[in-house]
């Protein structure tokens, strides 16, 4: 069986179904159908008992029957079944059929039993009804046996017609089953031939197929590949955002680099013009360096997706490294470092890589746009059993009015413009501290001069 083919898996299921119900209805209608048999046979056989029954009487001393015709009469059958009949009194035969077998318990008086015999290399269903005649002692016991053809005969004509029956109904089914299939896949292939619109699209149609048509069973699929949809919209989204930043950012490098390559190229260029537009170019080539390196972090920070697996991260040990790799950017900068941690460990709910990526974009705002001489506090406190992580400058702070701006991509004040830099830190920070449900927020320094960037991260739950 193909498994590409719904329709063929669900003409199987349903037909298998259908084999176990009609293997179940014709078991049932069979045992049903053996009943009726029986009950329409022997309630033949008690009328023929019962009427040989009713002839007996006393006469001068004697017992008398009369032997109606239609006794024998209503037992007649197309299959000529044989009858049999013995009558006996305190187990003296009367009249019949001496080794037709004598019921071993008499049923109670007016009371008519059946039993199953084998009787001259034949199988027989015998009736056995007693009955008492007045001034006569002891119970009267008439017997009448037929064979089993004709039950036989009407057994297997019902159970053949029950499985003829049950045989035109399966095949009914499987000729229309998977017409009605196609029928009721009908909503299934419209929302393909959606997609397929969509998939011939130029550009690629990204929008939600309409949930309004689609049946509830396949609902789900739907919202799935809506779902779907979305997110490929968002990173086509971010892809074209991307595209477009890069190539707007990296004119203004890319500029200074043809300019200078330009005039250190000059044959009249002395070595002191060429000396400086080469430090120019490595200049221009760090900046384009630094900017594609954070473009691609932010990329990465976006393409996350769904939480990574925070695990048990130790703030103060992770912060101090970091710390430590910015001292060389420190001294070239002038601007003295501060790391202060905590007089105890503090574990929180982290990625240990982000949580190294955004104290090291911190850090590097707060030596980038500081001044000679300044300082940079970086701390690991508790507030209310909540921790937190401080970077803190004492330069010239950012406004209160754009410290949400400074977190969009490619924002800078306008102070800075002249300072190297890509406007990208703290927006990779904020991505970054979002994907470990932590909060980043600006706010003045602790004397009211200069910046603090603080970041609050979940606590890892301390065993009782």
């Amino acid at each position: 069986m193909s498994p590409s083919s719904l329709t063929t898996r669900l003409v199987v299921a349903l037909a298998g179904a259908l084999a176990v119900l009609a293997l179940v209805l014709g078991l049932g209608g069979a045992w049903l159908i053996h009943g009726v048999v029986e009950r329409s046979g022997d309630r033949v056989l008690a009328g023929s008992v019962g009427a040989i029954a009713e002839t007996l009487a006393l006469e001068d001393g004697e017992l008398t029957l009369d032997l109606p015709p239609a006794a024998f009469g209503m037992l007649e059958n197309a299959e000529h079944d044989n009858v049999y009949y013995a009558v006996r009194h305190q187990g003296r035969l009367v009249t019949g059929y001496a080794d037709l077998p004598f019921a071993e318990h008499v049923p109670p008086r007016d009371t008519v039993a059946f039993r199953y015999e084998a009787f001259r290399g034949q199988s027989v269903r015998i009736a056995t009804v007693s009955r008492l005649i007045p001034r006569l002692k002891g119970a009267v016991v008439v017997q009448v046996a037929e064979t089993l053809q004709a039950r036989d005969a009407l057994r297997a004509r019902m159970v053949g017609g029950l499985a003829l029956l049950e045989g035109a109904l399966l095949l009914g089914a499987a000729l229309a089953a998977r017409p009605a299939l196609r029928w009721g896949l009908r909503p299934l292939a419209r929302s393909r031939a959606l997609v397929e619109e969509k998939a011939r699209a130029a550009p690629v149609e990204l929008t939600a197929l309409p949930l309004a048509p689609v049946p509830s069973e396949i609902r789900p699929f739907v919202e799935a590949v809506n779902a779907l949809l979305a997110r490929l919209e968002e990173s086509t989204v971010r892809m074209r955002r991307f595209t477009g930043d890069a190539s707007h950012q990296m004119r203004t490098p890319l500029a200074v680099l043809r300019m200078h390559l330009a005039l250190a190229l000059r044959p009249e260029a002395t070595e002191a013009e060429r000396a400086a537009a080469l430090r120019d170019v490595e200049g221009a080539t760090l900046s384009l360096e630094r900017l594609l390196t954070q473009l691609l972090a932010l990329v990465r920070a976006e393409e996350r997706g769904a939480l990574p697996a925070l695990q048990r991260v130790e703030l103060n040990g992770a912060v101090a490294q970091v710390t430590a790799d910015f001292v060389p950017q420190a001294l070239r900068a002038r601007v003295e470092v501060h790391f202060e941690g905590h007089a105890s460990e503090v574990f929180v709910r982290a990625d240990p890589v982000l949580v190294r990526e955004v104290v090291g974009n911190l850090l590097d705002n707060a030596l980038r746009y500081h001044r000679p001489g300044g300082l940079v506090a970086v701390r690991v406190v508790c507030v209310d059993a909540v921790p937190w992580l401080e970077v803190e400058d004492n330069g010239p702070g950012i406004p209160p009015e754009e410290r949400e701006r400074v977190f969009q991509r490619f924002h800078r004040l306008p102070r800075d413009q002249s300072q190297s830099g890509s406007g990208l830190g703290l927006s990779i920070v904020r991505s970054l501290a979002e994907h470990m449900a932590a909060e980043v927020v600006l706010r003045d320094g602790r004397e009211g001069v200069g910046l603090t960037a603080a970041v609050r991260f979940q606590s890892w739950p301390t065993r009782a």
